[in-house]
């Protein structure tokens, strides 16, 4: 048996191994070509007007790629992200707080 405490937290190490399997560009996320394709194209529009992307609403079951899609966005538009569970989410949103977002403008993920 082992002495390690276990911990919701990620280590340093599961980080790293996370990064390098996730892809980082939408030429590299492969499957969802219509869904790549809109995203593309509304990253484009924004990088051009250089205004934040418009709002971006992922949903659907675990294993689709939102929160690869996400971590996405917020690279190609070069902003922040913040990453939550969605047990999570409900407790953030009763204090008014935006559980996933990208920086520069208001890009939020909920």
């Amino acid at each position: 048996m082992s002495d390690e405490i276990m911990s919701a937290a990620l280590s340093p190490e599961e980080i790293t191994a996370e990064q390098a399997l996730r892809p980082h560009s939408l030429d590299e996320f492969v499957g969802q070509q219509r869904v790549k394709d809109q995203v593309d194209l509304l990253l484009r529009a924004a990088r051009e007007r250089g205004t934040p992307s418009d709002h971006i609403l992922l949903s659907g079951p675990p294993g689709l790629g939102k929160t690869t899609l996400a971590l996405i966005v917020a690279s190609e538009m070069q902003a922040p992200i913040r990453v939550t569970s969605g047990p999570a989410n409900n407790s953030c949103r009763r204090f008014g707080l935006n559980p996933l977002f990208a920086g520069r403008g208001r890009n939020t993920f909920p």
